[in-house]
């Protein structure tokens, strides 16, 4: 099997630092990020996209990790949000490099937060419903999550899609991924796919794992966002379960590090991936950082 890794960046954010760093004080993570005079830092939606080539048959697959924010808010509630633009810039993009939503195979969502999953829609418009913009795809969701976005708790239900697992479920083409199994598959994606299941961000949250030439690549969705996050204590606000997240993340990190793998970064503006490696005090830090993806032999 031959493949290609290309980054998409959706529409961005800026959202509160403070909330983004959880207990760490604005004199720790101003170090990392720029706030803005509301105290706002800048957040990309960066997708993955892998082209899976069968030389033998003649056949090529399209697969697309998250779909971003997308532009399915409200204009007020993109204000609110602090979201980049009212055109879906995930869908001008993938369009721009010769991928439209209608020729993507499989979206693979690892979790139904709307900064993941808000790409799946169509753009706002005033009195139309939104539909789902991947038209022919089939979508890959955990099991837990996909539960916790049809009954989300009061601290979460505002990061929800209402409408979202209806659509989803009435499309037909909705796998769903058992995450309380001891190593979770997807028979659509197959044996060169794999997930590792983190909780302490949200229930059952899905980190796509793929086996290339060069070591596993990990999709780290909101275990690790991006850069400043590799730090081992450094949580959000947003997570659930901090301590829990900082245990999954030293466990994840660990394993990674071991095999020679990579992490790709869904919310970094600066950094779609990097290797790893140990520092002077035997910490893993990111390394050989990559600005974006654009057709990396796999």
């Amino acid at each position: 099997m031959r493949r290609e890794l290309w980054t998409v960046l959706g529409n961005g954010q800026r959202l509160d630092g403070g909330a983004m760093f959880g207990n760490a004080p604005k004199s720790l993570w101003s170090r990392w990020c720029d706030a803005d005079e509301h105290n706002r830092i800048e957040l990309a939606c960066r997708c993955l996209l892998v082209r899976e080539f069968d030389d033998v048959a003649g056949t090529e697959r399209r697969i697309l990790l998250e779909t971003g924010i997308g532009a399915f808010f409200s204009p007020e509630l993109r204000q609110r949000f602090g979201v980049t633009s009212d055109r879906h810039l995930l869908v001008e993009r993938l369009e721009r490099l010769g991928f439209p939503p209608s020729s993507i195979d499989v979206v693979v969502l690892s979790h139904l937060h709307f900064d993941h999953a808000g790409g799946l829609l169509t753009s706002f418009e005033e009195g139309r419903d939104p539909e789902l913009v991947f038209d022919a795809a089939t979508f890959v969701v955990g099991t837990e999550a996909f539960e916790r976005a049809v009954r989300p708790h009061a601290r979460d239900r505002a990061s929800y899609i209402e409408p979202l697992p209806g659509l989803l479920e009435s499309s037909g083409r909705l796998e769903l991924v058992d995450t309380t199994v001891a190593d979770p598959r997807s028979d659509v994606l197959g044996q060169d796919w794999s997930f590792c299941v983190s909780n302490g961000h949200t229930p059952g949250m899905l980190l796509s794992r793929l086996a290339t030439a060069f070591g596993p690549i990990l999709f780290a969705a909101d275990l690790i966002p991006g850069l400043p996050w590799v730090r081992g204590s450094i949580t959000m606000g947003y997570d659930r379960y901090p301590e829990l997240l900082i245990d999954e993340k030293k466990r994840i990190l660990s394993e990674l590090h071991d095999a020679g793998g990579r992490i790709v970064f869904t919310h970094d503006p600066h950094c779609a991936m990097s290797a790893l490696t140990l520092d002077d005090h035997g910490r893993i830090v990111a390394t050989d950082t990559a600005p974006e993806l654009e057709g990396l032999a796999a």
